[in-house]
């Protein structure tokens, strides 16, 4: 059964322009422009090891489990332990491993091969319901999928891009991640959320700290209700 997008309780106008927000980090951390990462397989099977955990330790992680098995089908025939102690630098090996075994079964059962292209001639809400139907696969994962393998215009909601929007009243301080895709999604042109997505994810890495946002140097700090100048 597909995962449904959880429903937030009801609309609410941010307490800023988010073209003003795009405008203002596009001048200290733009021009950005889409290019793929990875293959669609291989950017869900890396989202999986990014949960919980840094992106240099999840990088170590998926570079260590494709040495050690250099196909998915390899990853599927290996003894689970030994995917956990591959991926061990990311935390949470244990749990990891089996997850990544079940979502590439899934996907080898329903189509015969690890080839996910496919999705980017859906409707977006297929796509992303075909995705989430995979075994803990949740809605940012497969945003991730989406925005950065597909070229697809969903808007993928990490811890750091949840913390910049509270802050700057894009959303409600109440809003979780799962609500927040669709909150975004809504709130930003479907042109502009690549893009968008960037620059919130590099302000909230480079200035908009979670222990000590650094607000002197934030181009927005006059407009940003949490600004501590």
């Amino acid at each position: 059964m597909a995962l449904q997008m959880p429903k937030t309780t009801r609309k609410r106008k941010p307490t800023i322009n988010p073209k003003l927000v795009q405008e203002r980090l596009d001048a200290i951390y733009g021009p950005i422009e889409w290019r793929p990462r990875m293959i669609a397989v291989d950017e869900l099977i890396f989202t999986v090891l990014t949960q919980h955990t840094s992106d240099l330790n999840a990088e170590r992680s998926y570079d260590a489990l494709r040495k050690a098995m250099p196909t998915w089908a390899a990853v599927i025939e290996a003894d689970t332990h030994k995917v956990a102690d591959a991926i061990h630098h990311g935390g949470l090996a244990n749990q990891k491993s089996v997850r990544i075994q079940k979502i590439l079964v899934e996907i080898l059962q329903r189509l015969g091969h690890f080839e996910l292209e496919f999705l980017s001639n859906l409707p977006m809400e297929e796509a992303r319901d075909w995705l989430t139907s995979l075994p803990g696969v949740g809605p940012k994962t497969a945003a991730v999928v989406m925005a950065f393998s597909l070229k697809m215009p969903a808007f993928p909601v990490d811890t750091h891009i949840l913390r910049v929007s509270r802050r700057l009243g894009l959303i409600g301080r109440n809003v979780t991640a799962n609500q927040a895709h669709p909150v975004m999604e809504d709130m930003i042109p479907s042109e502009d959320r690549y893009y968008m997505h960037v620059l919130l994810i590099t302000h909230g890495r480079q200035i908009c700290k979670a222990r000590i946002p650094q607000c002197g140097r934030c181009p927005l700090n006059q407009e940003c209700p949490a600004s501590s100048q």
